[in-house]
């Protein structure tokens, strides 16, 4: 179809002589959805009622004139897109001045020029298609952004998120004093070998959903997950009082959630605090990563605890004593660290 066949046209006018010329000129040339209005509170509630590409506007109307309807048109966040051509007998200079300060696209006498008329008509709706299409793309922009924000948030935590968009980059830094916890569940990968990929995915699925509840509870930034792994931070990028003690929280929490999951997991927790590095690999798939020695010791601890609660070193478990209740597990051997004395959290006060 053509725009002629197709744009949507107002005509507005107490004359009805002059409607008629009018419409029976666009139906010559085309336009055939074309509705009518007599007066000014008319064209106002068809305009609020049903959608048009154009309106071609009397000014001397009694009660609402062409002025007020073209002045509420523009004041209007649902009409003011709309273009309109003001149509009058009225060849006044500054009538022509008012009503292009109004907002009015174009603006022709009566007795009106036929060959004129199509022209600027033809011009108006052409204006209008492509602002239509300038916001179809804006919107489509809009869309697109918030679609990559959501990746964004998906992949780094929220503060880093605001320092790429801040400075295109999220620079590396060491950071003191972070709570690292580890966890896996214990027996999935035999899960895995017993059941669909559909069912075991969406055990995961289910599963790591609401660790990351948890962990935002807790107020702690999740690394990310490999396998059946899940990683968090304490005290990274957003503040926490204690770190250590979070942490632990989280983690005792995450492994109630884990056991009451159908069906239930077994899950083991290790937590280390120091201090590591941080920040964004990779070029393409990139992802907001930790290393340093604090990482592989939480790392390795998951390794030596058992499900149901969290393991952590005796000399950390010191400095918290006073809020987690643990049994000794006795000296260990840690990989890098040699013989070391490891304890079981299994509750806070």
């Amino acid at each position: 179809m053509t725009e002629a066949n197709t744009a949507r046209i107002l005509v507005v006018d107490d004359n009805e002589d002059n409607r008629f010329t009018l419409v029976r000129r666009l139906n010559r040339n085309g336009y055939t959805a074309v509705e009518e209005a007599i007066n000014g509170r008319q064209a106002l509630e068809l305009l609020q009622a049903k959608p048009f590409d154009l309106v071609l506007l009397d000014i001397m109307m009694p009660n609402v004139n062409g002025y007020e309807v073209l002045a509420q048109m523009k004041a209007s966040s649902s009409l003011r897109h709309i273009p309109v051509i003001m149509i009058s007998a009225v060849d006044e200079i500054d009538s022509v001045v008012k009503c292009i300060e109004l907002g009015a696209e174009d603006y022709l006498p009566k007795p009106f020029n036929p060959t004129l008329l199509r022209a600027r008509i033809g011009a108006s709706l052409e204006k209008k298609r492509m602002r239509d299409k300038e916001a179809q793309f804006l919107d489509q922009i809009r869309t697109e952004r918030n679609r990559a924000d959501t990746l964004l948030h998906a992949i780094l935590p929220p503060a880093a998120v605001r320092e790429l968009k801040a400075s295109g980059k999220v620079m590396p830094r060491r950071f003191e004093d972070v709570g690292v916890l580890f966890c896996d569940l214990v027996g999935f990968t035999a899960f895995c070998d017993r059941h669909p990929p559909e069912q075991v995915v969406l055990h995961l699925q289910k599963l790591v959903e609401k660790f990351e509840q948890i962990v935002q509870t807790h107020q702690l930034e999740k690394i990310k997950t490999i396998g059946d792994a899940f990683m968090a931070s304490s005290g990274l990028l957003q503040p926490v009082d204690q770190p250590l003690v979070a942490a632990i929280k989280c983690g005792l929490e995450m492994i109630a959630a884990a056991r009451d999951m159908d069906p239930a997991w077994g899950l083991r927790v290790g937590v280390y605090q120091g201090p590591l590095v941080a920040g964004i690999v990779g070029h393409k798939q990139y992802a907001f990563d930790v290393w340093g020695d604090t990482v592989n010791v939480a790392a390795r601890l998951v390794d030596l605890g058992k499900a149901g609660s969290v393991t952590l070193t005796f000399d950390q478990w010191q400095d918290v004593q006073h809020l987690c209740r643990a049994r000794a597990m006795g000296k260990l051997d840690v990989k890098g660290k040699g013989p070391v004395e490891i304890v079981e959290c299994y509750a806070v006060a």
